[in-house]
């Protein structure tokens, strides 16, 4: 069988799983969001994204219970006190009151009974997951979650592991469990739903601003335009 064959059989396949869940809303209201393993020891083992943009993401989804403040924050880590290193310290800062369970051994957060008791704690039916590395702290939790009846939204750009490949296949088979993996602009859309609510507009640009450039620019680009834009000859001439 050709190679072609066998990836257009493995996405129809990946598609048949994926229809076989309804949709479920992520919703700001039951969410508790989970930052797992995001330790500076591990930090390097992130091969997958530029350690830079690697960076940015991190720290961009785990500041988004700074804009959605009705959302509990879990925090997990994975042998702290030896090569695994403690989390950034803007986590700490951001969540001081937040839960932070110090796992000594167990790979799979969901098998430490401290951690469980935390997520049960919260109330909450839908978690936002990310963590390093995506094929084994995000896949293992995620699937684990699953198995319990939560709601899982694995935010592709949050996780990181050793290489694109073994993040894809890592993907699919959270997919295939009933995961939802997605963007973190996918969840930002999710827990906003509309610009005019709060948080909104008023909130939420100045987060895309500083970890979404690309958006941010556009902002300001408009803003320019608004407060001081004059049209050059030329431009009058251009259709709408």
């Amino acid at each position: 069988m050709k190679l072609t064959s066998i990836l257009s059989a493995a996405v129809l396949a990946s598609t048949a799983v994926a229809d076989s869940y309804p949709y479920v809303r992520l919703s700001k209201n039951e969410s508790v969001l989970v930052i797992l393993d995001m330790q500076e020891g591990l930090i390097p083992l992130v091969r997958d994204y530029d350690p830079i943009v690697y960076k940015n993401n991190m720290l961009a989804y785990g500041s988004l219970a700074t804009v959605w403040t009705e959302i509990p924050v879990v925090m997990s880590t994975s042998a702290q006190t030896g090569p695994n290193g403690p989390l950034p310290q803007e986590f700490l800062d951001w969540y001081p009151d937040a839960p932070l369970i110090q796992r000594n051994g167990e790979v799979d957060a969901w098998d430490n009974e401290e951690f469980r008791a935390a997520i049960k704690a919260t109330n909450k039916t839908q978690v936002i997951l990310g963590g390093i590395v995506t094929d084994v702290c995000t896949a293992f939790l995620a699937r684990s979650l699953r198995a319990e009846g939560y709601d899982v939204w694995a935010v592709i750009e949050a996780s990181g592991t050793s290489t694109p490949e073994v993040r894809d296949i890592a993907n699919d088979q959270m997919i295939k469990a009933g995961v939802n993996v997605v963007s973190l602009f996918a969840v930002l859309g999710e827990l906003m739903r509309d610009w005019r609510n709060t948080p909104g507009a008023l909130e939420v640009w100045p987060w895309v601003d500083k970890y979404m450039p690309a958006g941010g620019i556009n902002a300001r680009a408009h803003r320019a335009a608004i407060l001081n834009g004059t049209i050059v000859p030329g431009q009058d001439q251009l259709p709408h």
